[in-house]
């Protein structure tokens, strides 16, 4: 599967940040509705935007090429699913962006990370911190 994060906005919000608008809201589609055909697509996402039929296949196209979606024949049509649940999609995107940031410089990072944390959402940092006790005796039993 190519990387998820290649096409990587960060002035963009949620999703939006590796995906296309127009990817995004056929993404939401397959991952609401499991298995439909791209009229269907087409018909959930007109909704939104005037959009020819054509656009909305292309965009399909190349959601096929980058792995996200599986296309299967179903007697004369083609039918379209995700190729990753929603959380899966987060998950992947989440540790390809984090390793970029860790190739940079692991320690700024960390603290970087930390720090936003603290702010944005307390909560969590208690939660991280029970996550690393965890892993850390996980580790110490292997060694």
């Amino acid at each position: 599967m190519k990387r998820l994060t290649s096409t990587f906005r960060p002035h963009k919000t949620g999703r939006g940040r590796v995906l296309g608008d127009l990817e995004k809201s056929v993404m939401d589609v397959l991952w609401e509705k499991g298995e439909v055909t791209g009229r269907e697509v087409f018909e959930e996402t007109g909704q939104e935007r005037a959009l020819a039929f054509t656009t909305i296949l292309t965009v399909m196209d190349r959601l096929l090429k980058k792995g996200l979606i599986k296309r299967m024949k179903r007697g004369r049509l083609y039918v379209y699913r995700a190729s990753m649940s929603r959380d899966e999609f987060v998950r992947q995107v989440s540790q390809e962006v984090l390793q970029g940031i860790l190739d940079i410089s692991a320690s700024s990072a960390a603290t970087s990370f930390v720090d936003i944390l603290y702010k944005t959402s307390p909560e969590e940092i208690e939660r991280l911190s029970k996550l690393i006790e965890e892993k850390k005796k996980g580790s110490s039993r292997r060694l």
